[in-house]
């Protein structure tokens, strides 16, 4: 088996890989124009987020039988056009999770109590005490937008820390977590004093948050979005963060990729890191652990 793994993964996992005898060729940095010339050769490619497995690079990599996605989201690849041409298309749902979830809490904590601004205040040599009142998480209540695997890990935190826990998803009728309430869209918009998002970009969720749902949001709402670009409307989301509805966001994920340019970094209510959700030491290995495990079953 010839296998190409074009984006970043763990040391664990390269070391994996290879004892399982497959010829491996660790690309992490290359661009979709090479990609192109060499990915007719390869039997499977292992992704993350950057790398696009896409129709015409899928027409192109005649040999291709299996794509390993070594995250949870799959809209960077084509998966129907690649299961109509035989190629088997694999994920690692479970392994970042816990990683995700505790980023989305993070930037809970942050905005609520002004990391950022404090930090950023304190090297201007601004004494802000007077002026940096945060608030609490405890009794706040919390609303969750898909209660998968990411967004059951977040409820479990958030009910430790004293929070109410109100979730929304289609498609799943129960969660097995003492205290979460699924209830409707509509209920969540509007009752949530914090709302994270933990769906997967379809055509159904894309700009699912926008100016209707930012009008039928308490005043005052924190909007967290750990889950994909896209979801939110992020022009819409400028105004209601500028005009105050939105008390403030804190984003790892964004419509395009790097943001270069995105007016939403001209606020000071718009907290944000680079796609880094699943990016922990723990989270990684055990992608990578997936990741074998798949190969494993594949051979």
């Amino acid at each position: 088996m010839k296998l190409l793994v074009s984006d970043p993964i763990s040391g664990r996992a390269i070391d994996g890989i290879k004892s399982l005898g497959i010829e491996l060729d660790y690309k992490p940095d290359v661009d979709a124009e090479e990609l192109k010339q060499i990915i007719k050769i390869y039997d499977g490619i292992v992704v993350r987020s950057r790398t696009k497995v896409r129709k015409e690079l899928i027409d192109i990599a005649s040999n291709l039988k299996f794509i390993i996605r070594g995250g949870v989201g799959l809209d960077n690849i084509d998966v129907e056009y690649a299961k109509s041409k035989g190629i088997k298309v694999f994920n690692t749902p479970a392994a970042s999770s816990i990683s995700v979830a505790e980023l989305s809490i993070a930037f809970m904590f942050a905005l609520s109590r002004h990391i950022v601004k404090g930090t950023d205040s304190l090297r201007k040599n601004e004494w802000l005490k007077k002026k940096l009142k945060g608030t609490e998480l405890f009794g706040k209540t919390l609303g969750i937008l898909g209660m998968g695997r990411i967004g059951r890990e977040v409820a479990k935190r958030a009910i430790c820390l004293g929070m109410k826990v109100i979730g929304y998803d289609p498609y799943i009728k129960g969660v097995d977590i003492e205290g979460v309430i699924l209830t409707s869209l509509e209920d969540v918009l509007s009752n949530a004093d914090i709302i994270t998002l933990h769906l997967p970009l379809t055509e159904e969720t894309r700009h699912m948050i926008n100016k209707d749902s930012f009008e039928k949001m308490k005043n005052g709402v924190i909007l967290i979005n750990c889950a994909r670009g896209g979801i939110v409307d992020e022009n819409a989301l400028y105004e209601y963060l500028k005009n105050g509805k939105v008390k403030g966001a804190g984003f790892d994920v964004f419509e395009k990729e790097p943001p270069e340019g995105n007016k939403l970094f001209d606020l000071d209510n718009f907290y944000a890191t680079p796609h880094i959700g699943a990016s922990t030491s723990e989270g990684q290995d055990r992608v990578g652990e997936e990741i074998v495990r798949i190969l494993k079953e594949i051979e």
